[in-house]
Parts: structure tokens; C-alpha cells; sequence
């Protein structure tokens, strides 16, 4: 039985990038501070088994994986659509301040491209007005990037980068006049294929800032084994190995991006499926992507009396969190809602991630080691409930630099 995979290379001119890297750099404009490269080279093939055991000795190749089916995480709670205005139901924006982006400038963010790979975008809303858009669809059967039937995309794009909206404000890094919207995920969802081939082709557009808020699908990964009539027994290893590789898909990618000397920060969300406050109560951990080494995953916080805590929805063994309840945010149409999810907490790391590349590059100091360090750093457990594990919010909500 063949099956598609994805096949995942180093480009031949990252060892050249990590020579350049070694040799002295002198400060020139404001876009040499933002450099990016590509440093990624990805193919999708049709390969038996053995046929993909024996691609796995080729040492040029840095991984391979069976193509499994991803889905949006989505949302636990959406809210009614509100009145830009403030006529309709109201929020505080709890979370910019909470992250401190309140604190911050209106221009802050200037210079760093910031990628999306969701639902799409809708492009004409008033929250992303001076800002260029440059976009693609991955999915089948969709029209472009711009077409968002869900609204996921949009919303999480407006916490990152959108403009105030009658007089609200609701995004953490309003200086952000360029944005790369990847299409991964539509009615028929999306594939890891898709999703690595996105992340290959935002660093190209020059991303400095790579948000996701979507998992592997493994149950409909099994389904389509069973509808191929794959015995049981044999379709549950199949799924299991190809969750395993997947994985390691994700962890080279991310290796990939960091050796290249990319100042590029990949971010996504830790899922939804957990319930704290069931009878009984359980948790899941984080699924990739937001698994996968040198991904930076996001668990989602909510207010509480005792202070911020772990979401009841939220995933367990995240590295950061930020707030994920209640945020509004843009809508197509031109309106603002409310969303709740690791879904919403991811934009607002993306967000926090945007400022701290804007003030690394103003030093020169924009490097994928001293980003990273940088945004998972400034996690405090300040603010939150004294009760919570690292488990649930790993090292704690991430901080804009003041």
C-alpha cells in the first residue's frame, strides 16, 4: 500500500547562511536588522513502505512522514458579534493588559512580518487597514487566502496586529504593517503537508513571527485507513506510527529554521480538549504542532478570584501561557467577538513575540537563540492563581518588552 508523505530537506545554502552567520555584521538599514532566509526545502511523494524506510537512509533527507489530516482548534466559546461601536456586548480587552502591550507604543512592532497560517483573513476589515497583506491558499477547493467562512483566521489575526476598532483596541502590535496569511485550514480541513509547505513559504515572504492554532486529526487519519479497508489492528499502528513521525516531522522543521540562523519564532496552540472541571476532570497534553521541539506552545488563561489560571479547556505541558478566555477580537464583516481557546492565547504570544523582535532588532541583536530566549523569558507567574502547576502554564504569561 502506498501513501503520500512529506518530505523535509535542508536547503543546500543554509551551510553558506551559517558561515555568513560566523563572520562580523555591521549595522545597516532597518531591513537588514529583519533578515530572514529559507532555509527549508519541502516535496510531497507517494511512497510503499520499504520505499520510505529506504528514502530515510538518504542523508540529505531530514525527515519524512505520512501525510495526516490536521484540523482547526476550535474555539470553545464564540460570542455574539458585537457593535464596533461599543452598542453591543462589551469587553475590556483584558488581555493586552495583562500582557502588558498597554504599555507599549502605537507603532510597536514596526518592521517584523508577522505569518498567520489559519482559516484565511478578511483583508477589508477596518482592523487591518495600512496593513499589507500578502497571502496563499493551501487547502483544495477554497478561492485564496482572503475568503475566511470561519472567522478563526481573522480573529486571531486582529489580537496580533489589527488596528483599533471604534475607539477599541484589540490588537498587541499595532506597528505591524506587513502580514503573511496562509489559508491551511478550510471546510475540508488540512493536511502536515500543507502545514510544513506554509511555514516553508512564509519564512520566504520573510516572516520574523509564525502563529497556528490547529492539530493532527488522528482520529479522521484512521477513518481514511478503515475506508481503504486497512484492517483495525493494522490501521491503529499505521496511525500510531505516523503520529510518531509527524512529530519528528515537526521537531526538524523547527531544528531546520533555528540552525539556518532564521530570526523566525514558530507558536502554536497547546488545544482545547482537556476538562478541568469535569465530573471526572482530565487533561490532555499538547498535540503537535505545539508539541514538536523549538515550537513555542500556548496554553490559555482566564480570570479568576484567586488570579489568571489554566483554562478548563486548556492542554497540559505547554511552555507559555496568555489569556484565552473571553477575547475580542476582529470578525468578517467588518465587526468585532468574543472567542475563547488556546486558539486566542496563541496571538497574543505571537503578538508579545512581534514587540520583543522589533526591540531585538533595534539593538542588532535579532537571532533565533536570543528571540526565542527572549519571549520565553519574560514569562512571569506573576498574576498567577498560586495554585497552578508549571504543567498547566508552563513558565507563566508571556510580557511585552517595557
Amino acid at each position: 500500500m502506498k501513501q503520500q508523505f512529506v518530505v523535509l530537506r535542508e536547503a543546500e545554502d543554509v551551510r553558506t547562511f551559517r558561515v555568513l552567520d560566523a563572520l562580523p555584521r555591521r549595522i545597516g538599514s532597518r531591513a537588514n536588522l529583519f533578515r530572514t532566509r529559507g532555509p527549508i526545502d519541502v516535496s510531497v511523494t507517494e511512497l510503499s513502505d520499504r520505499e520510505w524506510r529506504k528514502l530515510l537512509s538518504d542523508r540529505n533527507v531530514t525527515a519524512a512522514a505520512p501525510v495526516m489530516p490536521m484540523k482547526l482548534i476550535e474555539p470553545v466559546k464564540r460570542g455574539v458579534e458585537t457593535d464596533p461601536g461599543g452598542g453591543g456586548r462589551t469587553s475590556d480587552s483584558w488581555g493586552i493588559a495583562a500582557v502588558k502591550a498597554d504599555l507599549v507604543g502605537d507603532d510597536a512592532g514596526e518592521g517584523v512580518v508577522v505569518a498567520v497560517l489559519d482559516t484565511g483573513i478578511d483583508r477589508g476589515h477596518p482592523a487591518f487597514r495600512c496593513v499589507q497583506i500578502t497571502g496563499r491558499n493551501f487547502t483544495a477547493g477554497e478561492i485564496d487566502a482572503f475568503d475566511d467562512d470561519d472567522g478563526h483566521g481573522t480573529h486571531c489575526a486582529g489580537t496580533i496586529f489589527g488596528r483599533d476598532v471604534g475607539g477599541r483596541r484589540i490588537g498587541i502590535a499595532r506597528g505591524v504593517t506587513q502580514a503573511v496569511i496562509g489559508k491551511v485550514v478550510g471546510p475540508g480541513g488540512g493536511s502536515s503537508a500543507q502545514i510544513v509547505e506554509a511555514v516553508q513559504w512564509a519564512i520566504s515572504e520573510g516572516a520574523h513571527v509564525i502563529s497556528m492554532s490547529l492539530g493532527i486529526d488522528f482520529p479522521a487519519y484512521i477513518k481514511r485507513l478503515r475506508k481503504l479497508d486497512v484492517p483495525e489492528p493494522r490501521a491503529y499502528s499505521m496511525g500510531l506510527s505516523a503520529y510518531r513521525e509527524n512529530l519528528r516531522l515537526f521537531d526538524r522543521l523547527a531544528a531546520l529554521v533555528a540552525v539556518s540562523g532564521s530570526p523566525t519564532l514558530l507558536i502554536a496552540a497547546a488545544g482545547n480538549e482537556s476538562q478541568r472541571d469535569g465530573n471526572p476532570p482530565f487533561e490532555l497534553d499538547v498535540a503537535p504542532p505545539a508539541a514538536a521541539d523549538g515550537f513555542v506552545s500556548v496554553a490559555a488563561l482566564e480570570r479568576s478570584p484567586s488570579g489568571l489560571r489554566a483554562a478548563s479547556f486548556s492542554n497540559s505541558g505547554a511552555e507559555v501561557a496568555a489569556p484565552g478566555v473571553d477575547i475580542l477580537s476582529a470578525v468578517p464583516g467588518g465587526g468585532l467577538a468574543l472567542m475563547s481557546g488556546t486558539s486566542m492565547a496563541t496571538p497574543h504570544v505571537a503578538g508579545v513575540a512581534a514587540l520583543w523582535a522589533e526591540n531585538l532588532a533595534s539593538k542588532n541583536r535579532l537571532r533565533a537563540s536570543y528571540f526565542r530566549t527572549s519571549v520565553v523569558g519574560s514569562a512571569t507567574l506573576e498574576g498567577i492563581a498560586k495554585a497552578s502547576g508549571s504543567d498547566e502554564v508552563g513558565a507563566g504569561i508571556v510580557q511585552a518588552p517595557i
